[in-house]
């Protein structure tokens, strides 16, 4: 068990380096978040098992906040809509219950925001898909590249590693765009008032 623990700990540690790589990215798409949600377009999140879960995290922490006081941003787990998941899988198919739900509310300017460790998921390319129609921009934060759900978002971050050390990835790089999300809010709130004041 100990052998199998400290294994647990070293595949992180392998992972880290590209965690590292991807901060200009992470960095980038928190500016531009920062700026899409606060003009009023959206963020909608998805993915399966433990990535609709990385997908919950990320929402509640833009419409709550993340380490500083600030306005709630506008941001949607797709799969919390249990009525809206179920009743779409149930007439369409599962490969429709989050592309159907995109279609229905992304707009030009939206952010979607995908989830998944394998990045072949059906459900989730057919949403990156429903989000090219929409106009909106198409994120992925997936497992180890290339892969399909990469090559169709408008950009990627992929991590390596085994599932379990994916997710954990996701969620260090969802925490990290979240900072900078608020350092974007933060840069654009003192900008706006003079003497450089910021605002929640």
């Amino acid at each position: 068990m100990l052998t199998s623990l400290a294994d647990h700990v070293d595949r992180l540690a392998d992972a880290l380096p590209a965690l590292r790589r991807a901060r200009p990215v992470l960095a980038r798409w928190g500016d531009v978040l920062a700026g899409r949600l606060l003009g009023g377009a959206r963020l909608l999140a998805a993915g399966n098992g433990g990535s609709a879960a990385e997908a919950q995290h990320l929402t509640a922490e833009l419409v709550g906040r993340f380490d500083r006081e600030r306005r709630p941003l506008s941001a949607i787990a797709l799969h919390a809509d249990t009525s809206s998941l179920s009743a779409i899988g149930n007439d369409y198919g599962y490969t429709e219950v989050y592309a159907r739900q995109v279609r229905g509310h992304a707009r030009p300017g939206d952010v979607v925001l995908l989830f998944s460790t394998s990045g072949r998921s059906e459900n989730l390319l057919a949403a990156a898909g429903a989000a090219h129609e929409a106009g909106a921009l198409s994120w992925a934060l997936t497992g180890p590249g290339p892969n399909p759900l990469a090559r169709m978002c408008t950009d990627a971050v992929c991590l390596p590693g085994d599932a379990a050390t994916v997710q954990e990835m996701h969620l260090v790089a969802l925490h990290m765009l979240c900072r900078a999300v608020e350092r974007g809010i933060e840069v654009r709130s003192a900008l706006a008032l003079p003497g450089g004041e910021t605002i929640d």
